[in-house]
Parts: structure tokens; C-alpha cells; sequence
């Protein structure tokens, strides 16, 4: 008797200490909580594995170092001779475009990278850790800042072997902050698109349907008052076109502090909208 009425006992006992478990290592995954600094500091961690990974693979900067050689040298000899009369007088115009240009497609990356490690499960493996939920994910889009630094570097070198002389370096490459500033903001759009959209080529796709006209539809390579109205009119608007007016006028020493103003409000405007959005959909996709 004694025997028996042990036994529901043990097995209540059994039952409670696997849900106090399982809640015990759901609290450690899910439901920690760190404070900013903390969070902080655990994204620029994650930052740093990033940088590793880059580190063991170099082969994951080959777009931003072929790209800037590639569009630069071409675009100089198509276009050089149409917009301005010459290579030489069309490198003030085409460099400054082509950085804004390079450095934005590259933010594209970020979002297909992001759903590819979603897909391999890489985000899966943070969920044990003691760290803030949204560290994986900043610290992915942190690492992706050196990719834009690389990109402006090498559009600037290309340029300068072709010919191009800024009349203010330091404008130049506070031009290039502006620049890697902005891409970082972008790369929360399409970061967002990794977190929503089903598979890598998806996101890619996805991400190349917006990317194009806004990269083409501006001033970036040809001036808009070649353009036809209503195209004209889009372009005019465009973030692009004022990132490359911000760069064109700091690089040549001239006033910049309107198409500076307009590009920084408007990657305010990005982070504040798609910063939330992206952490809201990484959370739910856990």
C-alpha cells in the first residue's frame, strides 16, 4: 500500500522537475536579459566573429574589391566621352556615383547572408547562450560595415590610377564616412528582407528589383536634366541622388551641408523604421 502510493508521487515529482527544466533552459535562451551596455557589447562580439569569418575566407570580399574595378573602368569608358567629353573631365562626376553605388549594393549582401545562416541554422546555436536575442543580428550587420569601408577604399584608388583628383581629400573621405553610414542604414531594409522572405535567391532577387532603379535612376551617372520628366522627377528624390550631390560638393571643397542634411535625415529615417521592424521579425522567427 505504502508502495503504491509512492509511485504517483515519484512520477509527479519526475513530471515537475522536466517542466522546471525545460522552463529553466527556455528562461536561459529566450527569456534572458541584459541590459544596453551589456547588449552592447555582445553584439560587437558577434561583430568580431564576423570579422573572423572574413578573416578565414577572404573570398567573401571579392565583390567589393572586383565590383568598384569593374564599374569604374567601364562606366569611365562608356559614359566619359558622352556626359563630359573625356575619361579625365568624367571621373569628378562618375567616382563620387560609383562609391554611392558600390557601397549600396554591397548592403544588399547582408540580407542574402542573413537568411542563408538562417537557413544552415547558424542563429539556431546563439538561442543556449546568455546573450541578448538581438546580438546575433546586430553583430552580423556591425561586420558588414567593413565591407562598405572596402568598397569606398577601393573606388578611390581606382579613381586616383584613372586620373582622379579631388580638390579636398578630406572631403573626400568624410564623403566616404557619410557613405558607409547610410549603407549601414540600408542593409536594415534588406536585412529585414532576409529575416521575411523564404530563401537566399528570394531575398537576392528581392533585393536587385529595388537596388537597380534606385541606383540608376539618378544622378550617380548621368546628370537628371537628360532625363525624361517623370524620371526626372523620381531621381530627384531619390536618396542616391543625394548622396552623390553630398560627395560630389564635399569632394570639390563646394557647400554640402543640404544633400549632407538630406541623405543623414533620411538614414535616420531608414534605421527608425526598419531597425524595428527587422528585430521584431528575427524575434518571431525563433
Amino acid at each position: 500500500m505504502s508502495a503504491t502510493s509512492t509511485r504517483p508521487s515519484h512520477r509527479a515529482t519526475h513530471r515537475a522537475t522536466a517542466r522546471g527544466g525545460a522552463g529553466g533552459a527556455g528562461g536561459a535562451a529566450g527569456g534572458h536579459r541584459t541590459g544596453p551596455a551589456a547588449a552592447a557589447s555582445q553584439a560587437l562580439t558577434m561583430a568580431y566573429r564576423g570579422l573572423l569569418r572574413i578573416r578565414h575566407d577572404p573570398q567573401r570580399l571579392f565583390d567589393v574589391v572586383a565590383l568598384p574595378v569593374v564599374a569604374t573602368v567601364m562606366f569611365a569608358n562608356v559614359f566619359g566621352g558622352a556626359v563630359a567629353g573625356g575619361i579625365e573631365e568624367y571621373l569628378p562626376r562618375l567616382v563620387p556615383g560609383v562609391l554611392v553605388q558600390i557601397a549600396v549594393t554591397a548592403s544588399v549582401v547582408t540580407g542574402v547572408q542573413l537568411r542563408d545562416d538562417r537557413d544552415r541554422g547558424v542563429f539556431d546555436r546563439f538561442r543556449s547562450l546568455p546573450i541578448a536575442r538581438t546580438a546575433p543580428l546586430a553583430g552580423s550587420l556591425l561586420a558588414d560595415v567593413v565591407r562598405y569601408v572596402v568598397a569606398v577604399g577601393i573606388t578611390v584608388l581606382v579613381g586616383a590610377a584613372m586620373g582622379y583628383r579631388p580638390e579636398s581629400w578630406a572631403g573626400l573621405a568624410l564623403g566616404g564616412l557619410l557613405v558607409v553610414v547610410c549603407a549601414f542604414a540600408l542593409s536594415w531594409v534588406f536585412a529585414f528582407l532576409g529575416m521575411v522572405m523564404r530563401s537566399a535567391s528570394a531575398v537576392q532577387g528581392a533585393s536587385m528589383l529595388v537596388l537597380m532603379p534606385l541606383s540608376f535612376m539618378s544622378n550617380a551617372l548621368v546628370p537628371v536634366e537628360t532625363m525624361p520628366g517623370w524620371m526626372r522627377a523620381i531621381a530627384e528624390v531619390n536618396p542616391i541622388t543625394h548622396m552623390v550631390s553630398a560627395v560630389r560638393a564635399l569632394a570639390a571643397g563646394d557647400p554640402a551641408a543640404g544633400p549632407v542634411g538630406w541623405s543623414l535625415l533620411g538614414a535616420v529615417v531608414v534605421l527608425a523604421v526598419m531597425a524595428p521592424l527587422t528585430v521584431r521579425a528575427y524575434v518571431r522567427t525563433e
